[in-house]
């Protein structure tokens, strides 16, 4: 904005400064040819007076400039038989003005020396053109200061938009009563905040209310599954069963977190015996690696939903083997599979979403409950894709003490 300023600022001050000189110069020389006709008529009537010419009167040939007597002999004479011509580049760079006639068939010529008008002329000029770019100096700084307002609060407004966009809906831009176009984008995105809140908050309702609705018939489900006769339809049953009560147990869990009902109880653990022991009750195959004896300030009943979550995702998702490294308050679980989508990696972990086909089956709830798990116990979870191919997920815990 303010470059457009300053443009549409030179572009007048060029266009008044041209034409202010052309008038300028038009008028001079209409002045000086009227003052050079003037002269010509008195040096014509004391040449009738004193029967000899004036010595300001040019009557020899070589006196006459050729520009003059071409036009004086081609017909371009002006009233009374006269033509005037300016000439710019006369010797000593002094312009002159000359007025010329046929007096008794012969030439004769004044001219006045216009030095003085170009003198003014050009003292114009210097003149429009300083002040021009002090004119330049004061409104290109107030227009950038001027732009910067708005400017600023569309970057507020952007600031905020980023905001919701990366999941924090309390977000606001604090819209002013300017009652601009910047005050109804702003607005708009504090009212596309707080719809896209209540949707959630309703999609977070509706999910505790099934989990909830689902866990009366599914205990009946389990009970009746152990009344069953022994076989392989019963087996078939009884595994399919647990599937839908772990779903739902993972249900109720992300309903908990989303509500915020999850509260921590922190204490020293030694990290490596609990990661171990986590890695052990999950009874898949896992090569763990530990750097001394670490102690993480945290809750060990997360800590291990954490660490199995991420473990049992590296085995369905990805591929053998599944390293886990224990060092200071951080653990490292990798698997040698395709690694993480894009849209995971961009966007985070989302419920029901796996985000590949290569990734293998499933809700996408395991890193869901494991991200939120480490939110309620004040870890990092992080995930990224190895050099060398695989998945990388890195849960940074707080240091105890």
């Amino acid at each position: 904005m303010a470059l457009l300023v300053a443009m549409a600022c030179c572009a007048v001050a060029l266009t008044v400064g041209l034409l202010v000189h052309s008038s300028t110069l038009d008028r001079s020389l209409n002045d000086g040819a009227a003052n050079a006709m003037t002269q010509l008529d008195q040096a014509l009537e004391d040449y009738a007076r004193d029967g000899a010419p004036p010595e300001w009167l040019a009557t020899a040939p070589g006196d006459f400039p050729d520009e003059l007597l071409r036009r004086l002999h081609s017909g371009q004479a002006r009233t009374a038989g006269v033509v005037t011509w300016y000439d710019s580049d006369s010797t000593g760079n002094r312009p002159e003005m000359w007025a010329a006639r046929l007096h008794r068939g012969q030439p004769v010529a004044v001219r006045l020396d216009m030095t003085s008008d170009q003198l003014t002329r050009q003292a114009l000029d210097r003149h429009m053109w300083k002040y021009s770019l002090v004119t330049l100096a004061v409104v290109v700084p107030l227009s950038a200061l001027a732009a910067e307002l708005p400017h600023r609060r569309l970057r507020r407004v952007a600031r905020t938009a980023r905001r919701i966009t990366s999941g924090d809906l309390d977000a606001r831009t604090g819209a002013g009563r300017d009652g601009d176009e910047i005050t109804e984008i702003s607005a708009t995105v504090d009212s596309m905040a707080d719809s896209l809140g209540e949707r959630l908050v309703s999609e977070q309702r509706f999910t505790a209310d099934v989990a909830h609705e689902l866990r009366t018939p599914l205990m009946g489900l389990v009970t009746a599954s152990t009344l069953l006769p022994e076989g392989e339809a019963t087996d078939l049953v009884r595994d399919r069963v647990a599937v839908l009560r772990a779903l739902v147990e993972d249900l109720l869990e992300i309903s908990r977190l989303d509500a915020g009902a999850e509260l921590a109880d922190l204490r020293p653990v030694p990290l490596a015996e609990v990661v171990a022991e986590s890695v052990a009750r999950t009874g898949l195959a896992a090569r763990l690696a530990t750097s001394g004896a670490p102690t993480a300030e945290t809750d060990p009943r997360r800590l291990d939903r954490i660490v199995t979550n991420l473990v049992v995702n590296a085995h369905r998702h990805g591929r053998a083997p599944v390293e886990i490294e224990v060092a200071e308050a951080t653990v490292v679980v990798r698997d040698h599979g395709p690694g993480f989508p894009d849209v995971l990696l961009s966007d985070g972990p989302q419920r029901f979403r796996t985000g590949a086909a290569e990734r293998g089956q499933g809700q996408g709830l395991g890193l869901t409950i494991a991200l939120g798990q480490a939110k309620v116990i004040g870890a990092t979870l992080s995930f990224a894709n190895a050099t060398g191919g695989g998945a990388v997920a890195t849960l940074r815990l707080p240091r105890a003490g």
